[in-house]
């Protein structure tokens, strides 16, 4: 199974968001979409998705366009999770996830044996069956993420597109869910592709990393190799250095301070030694 964006370009209204943009999804593999703010990742995942038509090239799989794909057929290969989610009122946990079998159901047909299965396999799997009754509303950001991912997982699709499934959760959650989806990635061999801001998450959950700027693709390989501290400083604008010592290899990229657009330095310490500099000046005038 191959995903592909062949001279993708995407936009809202008049404004163009990606622009001739190519690439391959690796199968079984973990993939993460970096770059700043607006550089076009959650657009890209939303048309890898089939959820956004191209204005120029194409998103296929298999080497057909996702637009000639059945809606539902296409669900049954690839889900998306989504950033935010609308909770629907009054839902527990096990009922949201029966909504990922939507794919593979039909008007004339209610739950079966395998739609039952495949909703007790991925609570299991997310840890999330001991909680399958409660209340969506009682469940933390962390908890309902998994809820989310466990949606997914029920459509048994072969690629989960998620948008920054980290996104307002406290540390000890976004590690979670990541270990969460690694987890996945390694017993099922599920192929991931997810957006992320977090570069350290990166170097240490991912196989692979693409980097856009401004709509376009700056940088494609093992996130070890391409972040960089200058690649780093010139993309994203942050002084940073490479740390080693952790007990797994994985190298940590320690930030500095704000390097501004043009590369130039700027921190505390900078701000401290140059008020420093102006005193000792003016003493010995």
């Amino acid at each position: 199974m191959t995903l592909v964006a062949r001279d993708l370009s995407l936009g809202y209204g008049p404004r163009r968001i990606v622009d001739t943009l190519s690439l391959s999804i690796e199968p079984g593999r973990i993939t993460v979409l970096l770059g700043p703010n607006g550089s076009g990742k959650s657009t890209l995942l939303r048309a890898l998705a089939g959820l956004l038509a191209p204005r120029g090239g194409d998103a296929l799989l298999d080497d057909v366009p996702l637009g000639q794909w059945p809606r539902r057929k296409l669900a049954r290969r690839i889900a998306f999770l989504a950033q935010t989610q609308d909770i629907p009122a009054g839902l527990t946990v096990q009922e949201l996830v029966r909504h990922g079998r939507f794919a593979h159901r039909t008007w004339l047909r209610g739950e079966t044996d395998d739609d039952r299965g495949a909703v007790e396999w991925a609570l299991t799997t997310t840890g999330l069956l001991p909680m399958r009754d409660r209340p969506l509303v009682a469940l933390s950001g962390g908890e309902r993420q998994r809820v989310g991912i466990a949606m997914a997982l029920a459509q048994r699709a072969d690629i989960l597109l998620l948008d920054e499934p980290t996104t307002y959760l406290d540390l000890g959650h976004q590690l979670d869910v990541m270990q969460t989806l690694r987890r996945l990635n390694e017993e099922f061999g599920l192929t991931l592709v997810m957006s992320l801001h977090d570069l350290n998450q990166a170097m240490r959950f991912a196989d692979r990393a693409i980097v856009m700027r401004g709509g376009r693709l700056v940088a494609d390989g093992a996130p070890v190799d391409v972040l960089t501290p200058a690649f780093v400083a010139d993309v994203f604008h942050v002084r940073s250095e490479r740390l080693h010592g952790a007990s797994d290899g994985v190298p940590v990229c320690h930030s500095l301070g704000y390097a501004g657009p043009g590369g130039e330095r700027s921190d505390a310490r900078q701000d401290v030694g140059d008020a420093v500099s102006a005193i000792e000046e003016a003493g010995d005038d």
